[in-house]
């Protein structure tokens, strides 16, 4: 026998063909969200998709990179540079300018066709961040994967604690195979450059452990970007080496975008919610009112799983953040403790020194009043000599 979901999805197209009848019922009654079939029919993965996830190599829509990092660290600005145009916007600000993604496209000079989305700070972790909504709308701008994740990082700032989180809230999102698709962007050229330092130069004297592991797996896949130049032969050299970057990563992962976890999921739903919506507006023997609620209905259940998926987003998150900051918590503990045991060993080092001083002193004392003592004996001696020698001459 065939298995019952592979035989539901041949049946899907059936049952869609009397959907209508069902609905006049259930519209009389005012039970249409009670209905079984409904549910089955919208949670079908059968009549309109061949169930594949989505792949390809974007050879129509183009290749994606999606902008990820703290906020600050000039997304918007990069995204600028490589669109050669203001496009996202980009201030000066500690609090962050977007606050939504946004998606802009330009043509290379190679003839591809490149996709830029901006994220606003999908990895700041504030209670007032909406983390799964802002990466679920990210990814669903993505509509045909990820060809590469560009993480920018500033170097006029310190690489913090949160942007470790984030990496690893990257990974435990899409996966670990999302760093064969990352490149390393490091905007503030124009900082190194005035104090005459190269990139390399200064990852080499300031790079911590997490930044460093980061490079070593993405193949030191790097890049250093001045958002504020004029100079029109070096925003055409950065930007010519990110094209180079991009297309190497496109190569190592043959030409494919990264649509697995996380991405597969959503683009499934969107698959499955598009052939939905197709079947319904081809059936027959409907009106049009009926139609258009049986569309309200998937959309109304579309936005429900949509809601789910933000929420267990959020909530994978939320317990990927909890778990970094015990570990953070244990680490700090562990550094108190490890400073608390470096006192108390100075301490009784002090002290034994201190033991030690007053003994060599004491001993050095007690030396000293015997040396005296005996200095003072052999004085004494001397002079009853000399006493006894002066007495025998008087009576001589």
């Amino acid at each position: 026998m065939a298995p019952a979901g592979a035989l539901l999805g041949r049946l899907g197209p059936h049952l869609a063909q009397h959907a209508c009848h069902c609905y006049r019922i259930a519209e009389n009654s005012r039970q249409l969200r009670q209905l079984p079939w409904l549910d089955l029919f919208l949670s079908m993965g059968g009549g309109g998709s061949d169930g594949n996830s989505v792949g390809g190599g974007g050879s129509d829509g183009g290749r994606t990179v999606v902008l990820v990092g703290r906020t600050g660290n000039g997304k918007s600005a990069t995204g600028n540079s490589i669109l050669g145009r203001k496009a996202f916007r980009s201030l000066a600000s500690s609090a962050g300018v977007t606050d939504q993604c946004q998606l802009y496209t330009t043509v290379l000079k190679d003839g591809h066709i490149l996709n830029v989305i901006d994220t606003p700070g999908i990895f700041d972790f504030t209670p007032e961040t909406h983390m799964g909504e802002r990466i679920v709308e990210c990814v669903k701008l993505a509509k045909d994967g990820i060809h590469a994740v560009l993480l920018v990082f500033s170097v006029r700032s310190r690489f913090s604690k949160e942007e470790e989180s984030s990496l690893r809230c990257l990974r435990e999102l899409f996966g670990e195979k999302i760093i064969d698709h990352v490149i390393v962007v490091f905007t503030g050229g124009d900082e190194l450059e005035e104090e005459g330092v190269a990139l390399d130069e200064y990852l080499g004297r300031c790079c911590p452990a997490p930044l460093k592991d980061l490079l070593e797996e993405c193949g030191n896949r790097k890049v250093l970007f001045d958002n504020k130049t004029k100079d029109e032969a070096k925003k055409a050299e950065q930007l010519q080496e990110l094209e180079a970057l991009i297309n190497t990563v496109v190569a190592l992962n043959n030409g494919l975008p990264y649509t697995e976890n996380l991405v597969a999921d959503l683009k499934e739903r969107e698959q499955r919610f598009h052939a939905k919506t197709e079947e319904v507006n081809s059936l027959k023997g409907c009106s049009e009112q009926e139609v258009s609620k049986m569309m309200e209905e998937l959309k109304k259940f579309y936005e429900e799983q949509n809601q789910q998926m933000i929420q267990s987003v959020d909530s994978r998150m939320k317990e990927t953040v909890k778990g970094l900051q015990k570990r953070l918590e244990s680490q700090k503990a562990a550094k108190r403790k490890a400073e608390e045991n470096a006192r108390r060993l100075n301490e009784q080092v002090c002290q034994a020194a201190r033991r030690v001083a007053e003994e060599n002193a004491r001993r050095s004392n007690e030396q000293n009043c015997q040396a005296a003592t005996s200095v003072a004996q052999v004085h004494a001696v001397l002079h009853q000599h000399v006493s006894n020698m002066t007495k025998e001459c008087s009576i001589m």
